[in-house]
């Protein structure tokens, strides 16, 4: 067993089964999916470590934990197609694309989708798309999806975002509207125009870019 299938499996029994994620099909994913190949390789040997990693440019890999409760509150079916903001390297989209039918990412750094894309081919998953974009924006030609999720922190979720998101359709994202602290993981449901918040847990995630609150003026 390599080093990295060991930390892979003290992934899953130190910091997943122990935080309420008891779905089978994503744990399962999280313990067979290469992590450390979605980090720069200086970083290889925190691939598995309990915090969010730095890709570089600002960007992070979002902590395994985190990840892993919002992917089991998001209740993906096989059959479902979801979309992600902020792909980033890739590793969140890859968890995603073995829950669902397919996933999409969306992300706006040129350098980081032609990166996750050649990531994915090696890992082996084939049943995902990284989009270049505005991630204000989202990926209206394919939708509505039944699953949203932001692979970071934002200040609130875009309008055009929300009105992507199909009728019984969920959406997860980390949101802190105050710039500092921690912020909620939170379930947004949508019933016909109605946008119901459930919220999860703390979560202290670096935020997307853009997706920041403003600087509040001081006097």
């Amino acid at each position: 067993m390599s080093k990295f299938e060991i930390a892979r499996r003290n992934m899953i029994d130190g910091q997943i089964r122990p935080n309420k994620v008891t779905e089978d099909r994503l744990i399962a994913a999280m313990a067979r999916l290469p992590r450390e190949l979605f980090v720069p390789a200086a970083a290889r040997a925190f691939a598995y470590v309990d915090e969010d990693i730095d890709i570089g440019g600002g960007r992070y890999l979002m902590e395994p934990m985190v990840l892993a409760r919002l992917l089991q509150a998001a209740a993906i079916t096989p059959n479902e197609v979801v979309l992600e903001i902020g792909s980033g390297s890739g590793y969140g989209l890859a968890v995603l694309a073995s829950l669902g039918n397919t996933a999409v990412g969306i992300e706006q750094d040129e350098a980081l989708v032609k990166a996750a894309t050649a990531t994915l081919a090696e890992a082996g998953i084939d049943n995902t798309a990284v989009i270049e974009g505005d991630l204000k924006r989202g990926y209206p030609t394919q939708a509505p999806y039944p699953v949203i999720v932001f692979a970071g922190a934002v200040d609130q979720v875009p309008v055009e975002i929300h009105q992507q998101l199909s009728d019984g359709g969920r959406l997860l994202a980390v949101i802190n509207s105050t710039g500092q602290g921690t912020g909620q993981a939170t379930l947004i449901r949508r019933h016909g125009d109605h946008f119901a918040r459930t919220d999860l847990f703390d979560a202290a995630t670096p935020y997307l870019p853009g997706f920041a609150p403003a600087p509040a003026f001081v006097f």
